[in-house]
């Protein structure tokens, strides 16, 4: 039996290698995903939306990443809906975000959109579940 117990993800912290590039990036991406900035050191920044905070500061080494190497493989945002994702979407065309892998059904009831930051660390809009909970109610209705 455990004695510790994790409620949940507090934060997560990037290294960039352009500090100004990959602020102006997600405070852009944040506001759309409407998230603030918790606190703002100057060379650290982090962003929260009251559940989920996410940080960036200036990487001191190695100064890329690419997807395959070890770590962290891709971070997901999970949205209301998949209205959220198409919307989402919809945002980074017009930023001209690069867009790895588009909106679509990639399992079953999971329904995302792949794209990268500055730096080529994935990230992901997502939304499980919607289609199945839809089913679920009208069975019970």
């Amino acid at each position: 039996m455990p004695t510790s117990r994790v409620v949940g993800i507090d934060h997560i912290s990037i290294r960039v290698s352009d500090y100004a590039r990959s602020r102006a990036f997600y405070s852009k991406l944040f506001t759309f995903l409407g998230f603030e900035i918790s606190e703002d050191y100057g060379s650290t920044i982090g962003w929260t939306n009251g559940k989920t905070r996410y940080w960036i500061a200036e990487a001191e080494g190695r100064k890329s990443h690419k997807i395959g190497d070890v770590g962290l493989h891709h971070y997901a945002f999970e949205l209301r809906n998949r209205k959220d994702v198409d919307a989402l979407q919809a945002f980074l065309e017009k930023e001209k975000v690069t867009i790895v892998d588009p909106a679509d059904e990639y399992y079953e009831d999971y329904y995302a959109v792949f794209f990268l930051d500055p730096d080529g660390l994935k990230l992901e809009g997502m939304k499980y579940g919607e289609l199945t909970a839809k089913r679920k109610k009208k069975k019970r209705g």
